[in-house]
């Protein structure tokens, strides 16, 4: 049956409370890619260096890292609601707060504070789009991947459209989103049941004992290396205007969002969830070599054909992450996260400065397509582990049942 049908069982069937949270995710995720066509902007606005305008990425993550300890601690103790509401309240003061920066060190100081209200927020989206929807928790998980899929895609293109103007403005049209985002659920979504069971601040930390989920989350440590290589790096190597750039990034995340949320779940049930992650993350590995020792013509088509891979390992990655591990999925999700957001946060850091060390735009290609490999052999080699544990989605021909989680 087609999800998107219009029948009972569609996602486009879901009570009022579904849709403002999913539509709140939509302009969280669009956060992540929101500076990319502007980072050439940002650092002429406020004469700074390609590696430090790069810290907005890294000080976002490593705060986001950090939060996942943090998030399930604080919902299982004040409810999903107050914890959505006070994660889009952080998110819109320093967005906001960003868009008035004098210097780059503001304006790293200012995302640091957005990454904490954004983990609050996007940590506990999906369990109430779970617990508030229709339908079963299939259709609610597939509106919430669309949600991240439309957020990653428009987050360029609003930040072209109004960065074209301004690099300003971008931040202010976030904390105004988030504004609208903050009234509709404060309006449509009621409080859920708080969890039988208050989380403790290292039950993620604990989880992570579980040798399948902390395999899960040392592979997508490696991943996120070379996901977040290309996120913040490739812009200063494309080097175009803030329109061509978020046209640019606006493809990549279209073609993210469709292999994130049509294409992976076709393909795991041909070939299965391992042998589709590794080959994915290969072809990542190849896809950023050639963006990095081709011309700018080719630089430009690899940026975009990255999106597929992404899509397509982010699905598969956050369904380990939670059905790998015998943790409470909340718990599972926060552990795995901590770990890989690290990767997110080192990235945008070290590729900017490998490149001066080495004067080679080339050498922080180089790296991102190992520390892809590195992903893969992780998956490789601890494929027993994953295999035996995780509820992944078998081969189309194989007999077994399968069952299909996802998580962020």
């Amino acid at each position: 049956m087609d999800p998107f049908d219009a029948g009972a069982g569609s996602i486009l069937r879901q009570p009022r409370a579904v849709w403002a949270t999913a539509g709140a995710s939509v302009v969280a995720f669009m956060g992540i890619g929101l500076v990319d066509p502007i980072l050439p902007s940002i650092a002429g606005g406020l004469h700074a260096t390609a590696g430090q305008v790069s810290l907005l990425f890294t000080s976002y993550f490593l705060i986001t890292a950090v939060a996942m300890l943090v998030t399930g601690f604080v919902s299982s103790r004040i409810g999903g609601r107050k914890t959505l509401l006070l994660g889009l309240a952080l998110v819109i003061v320093f967005a906001g707060l960003a868009g008035t920066s004098g210097s780059v060190g503001e304006l790293v100081g200012f995302r640091a504070g957005w990454g904490l209200g954004n983990a609050l927020f996007v940590s506990t989206a999906l369990a109430v789009i779970v617990g508030a929807a229709a339908g079963g928790s299939a259709a609610a998980i597939l509106l919430y991947e669309s949600a991240l899929g439309l957020g990653m895609a428009c987050g360029p293109l609003l930040g072209a459209l109004l960065g074209d103007a301004s690099w300003r403005y971008p931040f202010f049209g976030t904390a105004a989103l988030m504004a609208v985002g903050f009234l509709c659920i404060a309006a449509f979504l009621k409080e859920q049941p708080k969890p039988a069971r208050k989380t403790s601040l290292l039950d993620p930390i604990r989880a992570l004992g579980h040798g399948g989920l902390a395999s899960a989350a040392v592979s997508a440590f490696f991943y996120n290396y070379t996901f977040f290589t290309v996120l913040a790096f490739t812009p200063f190597v494309l080097n175009m205007s803030p329109y061509r750039s978020g046209a640019v990034f606006f493809a990549w995340g279209l073609l993210l969002a469709v292999f994130s949320v049509i294409v992976a779940s076709r393909l795991q049930k041909r070939f299965g969830s391992l042998k589709v992650l590794g080959g994915s993350l290969v072809l990542l590995a190849v896809d950023v070599l050639v963006l990095g020792y081709g011309d700018h013509t080719t630089a430009v088509v690899c940026t975009i054909l990255s999106g597929a891979f992404i899509g397509v390992n982010n699905t598969v990655y956050t369904e380990l992450a939670l059905g790998v591990s015998d943790a409470p999925r909340p718990v599972a999700s926060a552990g795995y996260n901590f770990v890989r957001w690290f990767a997110a946060a080192a990235a945008p850091y070290f590729a900017p400065r490998i490149e001066e060390w080495t004067g080679s735009l080339r050498i922080p290609f180089v790296v991102a397509a190992v520390t892809a490999v590195l992903g893969s052999l992780v998956v490789v080699v601890r494929r027993k582990s994953l295999a035996h544990e995780a509820e992944e989605q078998a081969p189309a021909h194989a007999t077994e049942d399968s069952v299909t989680v996802f998580a962020n």
